[in-house]
């Protein structure tokens, strides 16, 4: 009767894991790359919110509110697919509010051995009260 081997059998089952091991790195990755974007969308709509309330007019607060946005996104390294920045500027007077909420599609097309789909949209809304010291336009 033949006597059973266990020779060779760790690099079978090395060679059999690996890839699993592989797309749960990848993922594990996929999570952190969101969170992160997560974290700085909500920070983008923050410093939209207040860049709109300190501006001189509305027109001006959605000009800004984009501007800082996008600053903050990039400083951050958040790639966005497409970048949405809506501010609401009804009532824009001393002492009421404004509101920014920014949206990205953050891309994830660089991941590309999971086969993850192109992007994810993500959201936040921020408000901030307008400043009544800043100077206005006539």
């Amino acid at each position: 009767m033949r006597k059973l081997d266990d020779r060779g059998s760790a690099s079978v089952e090395l060679v059999l894991l690996t890839p699993v091991l592989l797309v749960v790195l990848l993922f594990v990755v996929t999570l952190g790359r969101l969170a992160e974007a997560r974290a700085q969308v909500d920070g983008a709509a923050r410093d939209a919110a207040r860049a709109a309330s300190i501006a001189r007019g509305p027109d001006s607060a959605r000009t800004e509110a984009l501007a800082a946005a996008g600053d903050r996104l990039a400083e951050g390294g958040v790639t966005c697919r497409s970048l949405d920045v809506q501010v609401d500027v009804d009532g824009f007077q001393a002492g009421e509010t404004v509101m920014a909420t920014v949206t990205c599609a953050v891309d994830f097309g660089d991941l590309t051995l999971l086969g993850m789909p192109g992007s994810r949209a993500v959201a936040a809304t921020s408000a901030e009260v307008v400043d009544a010291y800043r100077g206005t336009t006539r």
